[in-house]
């Protein structure tokens, strides 16, 4: 039923397709017309969906998400030699209220995940990520939630959901299903200090944006976890993007974001990738259509494995730690390292079955040195506690 509250694609982008080559994505896309109607679903991997809602934007917004202009710069990008089949479903316009739109999003995120169809959310504001993580409810018991972005956005205890904001409705609404929560690309003068404690009381991930810059790999373990990736432009360098007064000076270039959303597809846990606070110019809309390129080129890279299916595609390393043996596992085919996490079994009354966790290198030979990683000893706590 929250299908037929989607709204087609316009004629222009569909007009704008009958000129590309048949290479382009444009040309293999099965897209919602008003003429066709909803593409058919059965064994698509990636699905577009627009959100124009922009009522709780902490800053106002002056106009419309112009999520067809970005549609025009990804329809005329090439395919990869990819075997993934595309989808757009069209724009959900504002509902009567924001909570009618929030509905609307969940129910079709939801109705996606069961299908195993990843939404590639367009949004205009970032708390559209609360409806988006809701759509687990009832499908996954426990989330792991990754944004790529320079404020945490817990915002203030008495204060509504809005886009800096959606963090703390997150973590205190019920039914409570999210498991680690980790932000990649912080920049502390944007964020209190009452924030980055309750960071750290809560055992969750933050990584600034100068370690992220200096070493993209930092990141990869972390979206190899994730269930879900809110990613907020606005961590993206204003020359990148947008010279606007809600972006800065300092944030990712635009080969760092694309590379972090490529890390972001490769992850095989990955089932909702959603793009937020975008402007309405050309620079923007191309920027964020090669983001999407990038991260659909890394689902189609994607290489399943565990160390706990075959074991002889793995090399196992014991370091004995003062208080500990951790257990390290390095893939012979991809390089990635894991660590056991003994805790991670239970969270309350809600089960968290694997005890792998994904590291670095660089984890692994701290571990040597006697200092256990940090993202060890948080995974560690949380599953006590």
């Amino acid at each position: 039923m929250a299908f037929d509250f989607l709204v087609p694609v316009e004629d222009k982008v569909m007009a704008h397709c009958e000129f590309l080559p048949a290479q382009a994505l444009g040309k293999n896309c099965y897209i919602h017309t008003e003429q066709d109607g909803l593409p058919v679903l059965a064994n698509a991997t990636f699905a577009i969906l627009g959100v124009r809602e922009s009522r709780n934007a902490f800053e106002k917004k002056l106009d419309k998400l112009d999520v067809n202009g970005i549609r025009l710069q990804l329809y005329r990008l090439m395919m990869g030699n990819w075997n993934t089949t595309m989808v757009d479903l069209g724009d959900i316009e504002e509902g009567n209220t924001v909570e009618d739109t929030y509905f609307v999003v969940k129910e079709i995120v939801a109705g996606l995940l069961e299908e195993n169809i990843i939404p590639i959310i367009l949004g205009a504001t970032q708390d559209i990520t609360y409806p988006a993580y809701r759509a687990f409810d009832g499908i996954k018991d426990m989330v792991n939630l990754v944004a790529v972005d320079s404020r945490f956005d817990f915002g203030m205890d008495d204060e509504l959901i809005s886009s800096h904001s959606y963090m703390s409705k997150i973590i205190t609404d019920k039914p409570n299903n999210l498991f680690n929560f980790s932000n990649i690309g912080y920049q502390s003068y944007f964020n209190a200090q009452e924030e980055t404690d309750l960071m750290e009381r809560l055992f969750f991930d933050a990584y600034r944006l100068g370690e992220v810059a200096n070493d993209l790999a930092l990141a990869e373990p972390v979206l190899r976890n994730a269930n879900m990736v809110s990613l907020d432009v606005r961590s993206i360098k204003a020359s990148e993007i947008s010279t606007t007064a809600q972006f800065s000076p300092n944030g990712f270039t635009g080969r760092e974001i694309c590379a972090i959303a490529r890390y972001a597809g490769l992850g095989d846990k990955m089932n909702v990738f959603g793009i937020y606070e975008m402007d309405n110019n050309v620079q923007s809309h191309q920027l964020v259509a090669q983001i999407i390129w990038y991260f659909m080129e890394g689902v189609n890279y994607r290489i399943l494995e565990t160390p706990y299916s075959k074991t002889d595609d793995f090399t196992k390393y014991m370091v004995p730690c003062e208080t500990e043996q951790l257990v390290f596992y390095k893939s012979l085919l991809t390089e990635r390292w894991w660590v056991e996490v003994p805790s991670i079994y239970t969270s309350h009354t809600k089960p968290y079955t694997t005890a792998l966790l994904p590291c670095t290198e660089q984890d692994y030979l701290d571990a040597c040195d006697q200092d256990i990683p940090e993202r060890w000893f948080k995974a560690y706590k949380k599953g006590f506690n």
